[in-house]
C-alpha cells in the first residue's frame, strides 16, 4: 500500500462525521439520482439546444455516450487482467474503520478495486460536457469529483489512487474520441442512423442512457451470477 493512499484514507475516516452525515454520503453513493441522472440529462440538453453548431454537437454528444461505454469496458477488461487489488473497505491490515458496509457486500469484494469505472465513465462523460461547453463542463467535472468520487473514496469503496487512474484513463478515451480524425469514422455515420429512424434511434437512445445511468448493474449482476454458477 503507498502512503498517498494510506494518508488520505486515514484521513477520511478520522473525520468522525455524525451518522446522519455519513448515511447521507452513503445514498448519494448508491443512488443513481446522484450520479448518471444529473449528467446525462446534460447531454441531452445540449443534443437539443438549437444554434448553427447543432451538428457538430451532437456529434459530440454521440462521442461522449461511445466514450463512457469504452470507458467502462476498458475498466472491466483491466480490473480483470491486472493483479487483483482489495478494496480498503476489505483490507484488515489498514486497521480503518469505514462508516459501514454496503447490502452489495458480495459483489463489491469480488471486484477488483483499480480502477473505478465511476470514474472512468463519468470522466469520461464530463470531458465530453466540457469540450463543448466550458461552463457546463466545469460544473460537470467539479460534480464528478464531489459528488461521485469523494463519496467513494470516503466510505472505503476505491483508494484515491483508483479513482484518480479511472478518471485519467476516462479522459484520455474522451480526448481520443474525439478528436476529428476519429470522430469522423463513426459519429457521422450514427447521426445520420438516427436522422434517418428517428423512432428506432429514440428507443435505443432511451435504453443506452438508461443503462448508462445505472452502470449496466443489473446485467452486470445476472451475468456475475451465471458464471459463478457455471
Amino acid at each position: 500500500m503507498n502512503t498517498f493512499d494510506t494518508a488520505i484514507e486515514t484521513f477520511l475516516t478520522q473525520l468522525h462525521l455524525s451518522t446522519l452525515s455519513s448515511a447521507g454520503i452513503r445514498f448519494v453513493a448508491d443512488s443513481y439520482t446522484f450520479k448518471g441522472l444529473v449528467l446525462i440529462p446534460l447531454l441531452w440538453w445540449i443534443w437539443f439546444r438549437p444554434g448553427a453548431d447543432r451538428e457538430w454537437r451532437r456529434e459530440m454528444v454521440i462521442a461522449a455516450i461511445f466514450s463512457g461505454l469504452l470507458a467502462l469496458s476498458v475498466g472491466r477488461i483491466l480490473a480483470h487482467f491486472l493483479p487483483f487489488r482489495v478494496r480498503p473497505l476489505y483490507e484488515q491490515n489498514l486497521h480503518l474503520q469505514f462508516p459501514s458496509i454496503p447490502q452489495h457486500e458480495s459483489l463489491l469484494s469480488a471486484w477488483s478495486s483499480f480502477p473505478s469505472d465511476h470514474a472512468m465513465l463519468w470522466a469520461a462523460v464530463s470531458v465530453g460536457i466540457f469540450i463543448v461547453s466550458r461552463r457546463l463542463g466545469v460544473l460537470a467535472l467539479s460534480y464528478t469529483v464531489i459528488f461521485i468520487c469523494a463519496p467513494r473514496a470516503y466510505l472505503g469503496f476505491h483508494y484515491p489512487t483508483d479513482l484518480l487512474a479511472g478518471a485519467a484513463i476516462g479522459i484520455l478515451i474522451t480526448y481520443l474520441m474525439t478528436r476529428n480524425s476519429v470522430r469522423n469514422l463513426y459519429a457521422p455515420r450514427v447521426l445520420r442512423w438516427i436522422e434517418s429512424y428517428p423512432g428506432q434511434s429514440a428507443a435505443v437512445g432511451f435504453v443506452l442512457c438508461l443503462e448508462i445511468v445505472t452502470q449496466f448493474d443489473e446485467l452486470r449482476s445476472f451475468a456475475n451470477a451465471i458464471f459463478r454458477n457455471m
